[in-house]
């Protein structure tokens, strides 16, 4: 059995060429390099505008040859899915985009094959950990709530059918929800900021002693003087004449 030989490239999403460094590798193979360009260019046009790592596995007796398509990190794909340069720095306070189930299903589709799942329910929810994660909403909920809708069956159909298309409508109601959720947890950390230095300022408040007033002072002079009398009468106190 021949030893098959391997060329790795990375190539852009539908756009491999023959030019170098894939078309001369290839060629010294003696295989046809259009026919491998345009496979390539079939398993990785759903990743148009990334840098997709390409394995071409090469029988050199027989010419046949298979593909290894990599894909992009989850995360990348998101940010190309909805043009966002970066997740939050903060997911859980700040919510910088909400992705439709639509998206979703596009995404998992993309990673099916890297990922160690059995279905693609499986990779949706593998999909809304990385969104919630970078602070990304699905259908306006976090993974906790959209993860239950999920297990409940409501997006059975659209998963099934594998819909991966989202209309402008419901691109409209997807921002409307966006910005109502970021309304809500910006009112949530102002109040908890409120009530924290409300109680740091009452922790740092400490009781003051009020200063004795004169009566206070008058008696406790009278207690002394009277103290310093009965000292001076004990003193004073003639000794018992011894009888003989």
């Amino acid at each position: 059995m021949s030893k098959k030989q391997i060329v790795e490239v990375l190539v852009e999403g539908g756009k491999a060429t023959p030019a170098p460094p894939l078309g001369p590798s290839l060629s010294a193979l003696k295989i046809n390099v259009g026919k491998v360009v345009d496979e390539i260019n079939k398993k990785t046009s759903e990743f148009k505008g990334m840098k997709v790592p390409v394995k071409v596995v090469v029988d050199p007796v027989s010419k046949d040859f298979s593909l290894n398509i990599g894909s992009p990190p989850t995360s990348e794909l998101i940010k190309k899915e909805i043009s966002l340069e970066k997740g939050s720095s903060e997911p859980d306070k700040n919510k910088v985009a909400n992705l439709a189930m639509e998206q979703i299903i596009k995404i998992a589709k993309m990673k099916y094959d890297a990922m160690l799942i059995n279905d693609l329910k499986a990779g949706i929810k593998s999909v809304i950990g990385s969104a919630n994660s970078m602070g990304i909403l699905v259908e306006g909920l976090n993974s906790k709530e959209i993860n239950k809708e999920i297990d409940s069956g409501y997006y059975d159909a659209v998963i099934k059918k594998e819909i991966t298309e989202v209309n402008e409508e419901k691109k409209t109601r997807l921002q409307e929800q966006l910005i109502q959720v970021q309304e809500r947890l910006k009112k949530e950390i102002e109040k908890a900021k409120a009530l924290e230095e409300e109680l740091k300022g009452k922790k740092e408040e400490k009781p003051t002693e009020a200063a004795p007033t004169e009566e206070v002072k008058a008696t406790e002079g009278e207690k002394k003087e009277v103290k310093e009398t009965k000292t001076e009468v004990k003193e004073e106190k003639p000794k018992k004449e011894t009888k003989k």
